[in-house]
């Protein structure tokens, strides 16, 4: 009988880190990707081409972390919602397989993970450690009270851009909070495009988002927010006196854009979704056009 005692533990350990690892949703790497790629164009640009290896394992680490830490406290604030929405009802908290109470306790170890990494960085990046932190703990609960909770989750997304600059460079320069606001506008076009997905059922539970505030307008709006984004890589580009390496990974990412209005155009929730996804290559273009340019 002993010897199974041991088997069964271990089966009951590794089953609870599986439902974990749906919780923090390892098996869908896409916003560690949309996370990531903003992150990497700071560290290139702050360094003036490669980073310092301790800087850029740091980083990668803290968005595995903090993108792993968002999705936990976003399914425990929609812990009420998602059972009601076909996407989104079996996963781990909705389908009861993980308490709220262990939900709570996996994003607090997770952010205490990220912090300890932060800790061999500068001051200056651990002050802004703390509002990156209040950034993903906020944006979940904007989307009761506000249709741009995408605003919200590009500064959560976009805030590891001057922890950056402060980690590599010792400073949060002007060029920084450019490229700040630049992601901030291409987060809320992705995620539009991932909340046109969720429209239907979000309006059945009161859900708010920005594609029930732009309505019939959702995909002039969001191609007006890529036209900024790219705008503000262009002025980025001249900023910066980046050559001609540059500008092609941006004409990539103006290809993909093109592409992605295509995938909307009949707002079909699938196609949408495609659109969403997509945009981890248009990020990989900037950060392929940044890195042949200072090479």
């Amino acid at each position: 009988m002993r010897p199974l005692l041991p088997a069964i533990k271990r089966e009951m350990i590794r089953e609870r880190l599986y439902q974990y690892s749906l919780l923090m949703r390892l098996h869908r790497p896409i916003g560690i990707f949309l996370l990531l790629w903003p992150t990497l164009w700071a560290l290139w640009i702050a360094a003036g081409g490669f980073p310092r290896p301790g800087v850029f394992v740091v980083f990668v680490l803290g968005v595995l972390l903090m993108r792993s830490a968002g999705c936990v406290i976003n399914d425990y604030a929609d812990r009420h919602f998602d059972p009601h929405v076909a996407r989104t009802r079996e996963r781990p908290i909705a389908s009861g397989r993980v308490t709220p109470r262990e939900a709570l306790g996996l994003f607090a170890a997770l952010c205490v993970l990220a912090f300890l990494l932060v800790l061999s960085m500068n001051r200056l990046t651990i002050y802004l450690a703390f509002v990156g932190v209040a950034l993903a703990a906020i944006y979940p609960f904007t989307k009761r009270y506000t249709h741009l909770p995408q605003v919200v989750l590009g500064m959560a997304f976009g805030w590891a851009i001057p922890m950056a600059f402060a980690a590599q460079a010792g400073e949060v320069p002007k060029v920084a909070w450019l490229l700040f606001v630049i992601n901030v506008v291409w987060s809320v076009a992705y995620d539009s495009m991932y909340a046109m997905a969720d429209r239907d059922e979000d309006l059945k539970i009161g859900v708010k988002s920005a594609a029930i505030l732009f309505g019939d307008a959702d995909r002039f709006i969001i191609g007006l927010l890529q036209g900024l984004m790219l705008l503000g890589l262009v002025l980025l580009g001249r900023e910066l006196a980046l050559g001609t390496p540059y500008y092609l990974g941006l004409a990539v990412a103006l290809g993909l854009a093109v592409y992605q209005q295509y995938l909307i155009r009949d707002r079909r929730p699938a196609e949408c979704f495609r659109a969403f996804l997509n945009n981890h290559w248009l990020g990989a273009a900037v950060f392929a056009g940044l890195f042949m340019a200072y090479i």
